[in-house]
């Protein structure tokens, strides 16, 4: 059993959900600095097309420096709710459990958050219901780049990052565009709904994290 530290993103990969289905403590990280192109505020979903990135519009501070994390304001004048749920209904609505997650999930895109990270976490609580993973939720009290605990704050790079899990199932649009690897979490739950756990608990994890 172990603990990871992870970081809060936007819905999160297949890949950093399993490292957090295989850990007995998941202690989130709360203090770091907002990075561009990252899972903090983009997840990829698999849409009739392909691989498609939905993005949250953030406020940026220009060249005034490093911006915590927690102070991070979305950018509302975007419609980008509606837009991002229009786009997984239509990549998930013929998918095998999307009716019964739709409401809830739903509710975050109806919902007014002035900041990303609460958005991020009330994206993770309902995530984590759903899944059904019961591990011991904690949170940093302070930034620290060197950790004694496994750090999978890498994780949410989107850049030469080669770190994935090796995980197959059916998806949607596969007869189309093939199997689509590393996704949101949201596009194994909807394909697999209450087996996800024990898929995301039996996949062999990276060994070069």
């Amino acid at each position: 059993m172990s603990t990871v530290v992870a970081p809060l993103t936007y819905g999160g990969s297949i890949t950093l959900w399993a490292y957090m289905a295989q850990a007995s403590q998941v202690i989130l990280e709360q203090h770091d600095h907002y990075q561009k192109q990252t899972q903090r505020n983009r997840l990829y979903i698999h849409g009739a097309n392909g691989k498609l990135m939905l993005s949250i519009p953030v406020k940026h501070l220009g060249k005034m420096g490093h911006q915590d994390y927690k102070t991070v304001l979305i950018d509302n004048q975007f419609p980008w709710q509606a837009q991002h749920w229009k786009s997984i209904q239509a990549a998930y609505r013929s998918s095998p459990y999307f009716e019964f997650y739709e409401d809830e999930i739903s509710f975050l895109y109806k919902a007014h958050f002035p900041h990303l990270y609460a958005f991020n976490k009330a994206f993770f609580d309902i995530i984590q219901k759903f899944i059904g993973l019961s591990f011991e939720l904690t949170f940093t009290k302070s930034y620290e780049k060197e950790i004694a605990h496994q750090d999978i704050r890498p994780l949410q790079e989107m850049k030469n990052n080669l770190n994935e899990v090796v995980l197959t199932y059916t998806q949607v649009f596969a007869d189309k565009n093939g199997f689509i690897s590393n996704l949101s979490v949201l596009d194994l739950l909807f394909n697999q709904g209450p087996e996800s756990l024990q898929a995301l608990k039996n996949c062999a994890l990276p060994k070069n994290m």
